[in-house]
């Protein structure tokens, strides 16, 4: 009986910690894929994630987490669920050097 105590108490801590290292995962809504976006965000499935996107590509970057709510099926009460999870920050800009270089490279092969 003491052994399934110690085990019975050794599973729920190691649950207890999976819990919160679950919970401390963030994700840039402003970079993330659907599939990233549907794995870290409660109550956002596929499809929910892939609007999130299509959002973003018509309208730009998100400026803060309630923006999310203008996203057909994301209301403020999924913003709150999701609160510590989101992270707003702007898409890594690409240097400007770096296109150039693509189009002299298409350029080339032609």
């Amino acid at each position: 009986m003491k052994m399934l105590k110690h085990g019975l108490a050794a599973l729920l801590l190691s649950l207890a910690m999976a819990g919160t290292a679950l919970a401390a995962e963030k994700v840039n809504v402003n970079t993330a894929d659907a599939a990233t976006l549907d794995r870290v965000l409660v109550n956002v499935g596929p499809s929910k994630a892939e609007a999130i996107v299509e959002y973003r590509k018509a309208n730009g970057p998100f400026r803060s987490p309630e923006q999310l709510a203008e996203v057909k099926g994301i209301g403020l009460r999924t913003v709150e669920q999701n609160r510590e999870r989101i992270v707003v920050a702007a898409p890594a800009a690409k240097p400007a050097g770096a296109a150039a270089g693509a189009t002299r490279a298409t350029a080339k092969t032609r």
